[in-house]
């Protein structure tokens, strides 16, 4: 097994394909896109199964595809295969915005796909289409029911902001009582690309919580699986679950065992950290596996605490944050 300078077991590797997308959610980007990476700036996937080959060595099983939207990429299907393939890796899941044609479904359940998450912010679509800044909502919506038709284990992700779609928070209780959906709603990040700036949070995880309890009194609080990023709970008899990611405040980093690789093959050992170490570089300059393998090592012993430390040490050389685009959702 693989743990880090503060004991905490590694074993999940966040995986962003790509900085492209084709929504602009204002919360990830400004309307006018950010300055995407070009083709030759982004690991291959030969590249990226290269390393993921190397981590199921050292112990990561788990992987998430992210992005950007990860189908905007070309072949990804085909490297997702690949991928669920390599001895040690016993799960696979996705994040997407739901765009894409529903054959992808069919694809991801014939592959065996772990799970699939689905970025939603609103159940209303002009609030969507404002958030968005495209007009989307029925496709997305017809996704979503086909991933339930499908039987595949499928969440919500839901950013909470304050000015946009809180009217969405019950209704999107609502959806678990009949449908077998997990609902996660997430703290607002400064991952913006500079499209918002940096502000302070009002809703925190306490208080969606407490808005949730307003109308649903009887929520029960349920266990939550080792290194989960949420806190989680259950309506009386319904099939699905509610969540909710403390991302800002940031109360479960002592149980993160979660790293990610940037489309560039940065290393971020933490979301909040600056800059990361260039696989891609260090690949493309002849090192061996054995030396790749040496890197990774070196870099989980001297990993940030938590969050807050890692800011601290970025703020030291930088006080920008980056878009949730480049870094990986």
């Amino acid at each position: 097994m693989l743990f880090d300078n503060h004991g905490r077991q590694l074993n999940y590797l966040r995986l962003a394909v790509t900085d492209r997308c084709n929504l602009r959610c204002f919360y990830c980007m400004p309307e006018e896109g950010l300055n995407f990476s070009k083709k030759s700036q982004i690991l291959s996937y030969e590249e990226m199964e290269r390393l993921i080959r190397i981590l199921a060595k050292l112990g990561i099983s788990k992987v998430r595809i992210t992005g950007g939207e990860p189908f905007v990429r070309k072949d990804l299907i085909p490297f997702m295969k690949t991928v669920s393939g390599i001895e040690g890796i016993d799960r696979l899941s996705i994040t997407t915005n739901g765009t894409g044609p529903l054959k992808q479904i069919d694809a991801l359940k014939a592959m065996g796909i772990h799970a699939v998450n689905l970025s939603l912010d609103s159940l209303d679509r002009d609030r969507f289409h404002k958030i968005t800044r495209r007009d989307e909502f029925e496709q997305v919506m017809t996704y979503y029911r086909a991933l339930l038709d499908a039987g595949i284990n499928t969440k919500i992700n839901a950013v909470v902001m304050q000015e946009h779609n809180l009217d969405d928070i019950l209704a999107m209780c609502a959806l678990t009582i009949e449908d077998n959906v997990s609902v996660r709603f997430i703290e607002e990040m400064p991952f913006n690309g500079g499209s918002k700036g940096y502000t302070p949070i009002e809703w925190d995880h306490n208080r969606i919580l407490e808005h949730i309890k307003s109308a649903y009194p009887d929520l029960a609080k349920i266990a939550d699986e080792k290194s989960s990023t949420s806190y989680n709970y259950r309506l009386p008899d319904a099939k699905g679950s509610i969540g909710i990611i403390p991302a800002y405040t940031r109360t479960i980093c002592g149980s993160c065992d979660r790293i990610r690789l940037t489309p560039k093959g940065e290393l971020k050992t933490c979301l909040y950290q600056n800059g990361g170490f260039s696989f891609r570089d260090f690949i493309r300059n002849g090192a061996t596996d054995q030396e790749i393998e040496a890197q990774f090592k070196k870099l989980f012993a001297q990993r940030a605490k938590d969050g807050f430390e890692a800011e601290k040490q970025k703020s030291s050389t930088s006080s920008s944050f980056e878009s949730m685009a480049t870094i990986g959702g």
